[in-house]
């Protein structure tokens, strides 16, 4: 899972991305408002840590910008100001929780594994379904029917967020930023070693769902007429 952190107290939020990392979360930061809309217009994150008082550009305001574009992704607004207006403005502006600062850690940590359930990622039992095959986050493995076959990490990432994308082509471009970071140097033959590999265990278990290529585009998950 990929956390946008955008916070101007640069200790709390480099103290927040190492509590995170250690939870097995991937975390980018940003500390002005509109180098941290840009980022959260990409639409790559699955959840948004969102300070309200930052310079160039407030939270609620970046809030508004992303639930405009019809962003989903879940945000926390993370604020020292605990008047009751300021909780109903941030969740009027399209906000899923608020915390006011100073917080507990596993407050926070919990907050995050219920947003995410509420949005509707990862099932209670770690399960994505798609057509005829589910994969289990936790444990790695694809199934199809009475078939199974175990999936490396990677692997695992970038089926769940194709299954997640359902219907919508995700370019190489968008698969390096999610599964590997804005600042990775990886190149677009890596995403198709992997696409490959991919393909080659749907097909193992006869499955009925395609990784399909939209040249010029990017990949699309869909089931086989």
């Amino acid at each position: 899972m990929r956390i946008l952190i955008i916070e101007d107290e640069i200790h709390l939020a480099e103290a927040l991305a190492q509590i995170l990392k250690k939870n097995n979360y991937t975390v980018d930061i940003f500390h002005d408002g509109e180098s941290g809309l840009d980022y959260a217009l990409s639409n790559i994150y699955d959840v948004i840590l969102l300070d309200i008082m930052l310079p160039k550009m407030d939270g609620i305001s970046i809030l508004k910008s992303i639930r405009q574009e019809g962003i989903t992704t879940p945000v926390i607004l993370l604020t020292a100001k605990g008047e009751v207006s300021d909780k109903v403005a941030g969740l009027d502006s399209g906000a899923d929780d608020y915390v006011a600062k100073p917080f507990a850690t596993d407050e926070l940590l919990a907050r995050i594994r219920a947003i995410s359930r509420r949005k509707g990622e990862i099932l209670p039992d770690n399960t994505l379904k798609y057509g005829d095959i589910e994969l289990n986050t936790a444990t790695l493995k694809l199934s199809s029917g009475n078939k199974e076959v175990k999936l490396t990490l990677k692997e695992s990432d970038l089926l769940a967020f194709l299954i997640l994308r359902k219907n919508l082509a995700s370019s190489k471009e968008l698969i390096i930023e999610k599964l590997w970071g804005f600042d990775s140097e990886v190149e677009h033959n890596h995403v198709e070693v992997y696409i490959s590999f991919l393909r080659k265990k749907l097909l193992f278990l006869h499955s009925e769902v395609a990784i399909n290529t939209l040249r010029g585009v990017g990949y699309i998950l869909e089931v086989k007429s």
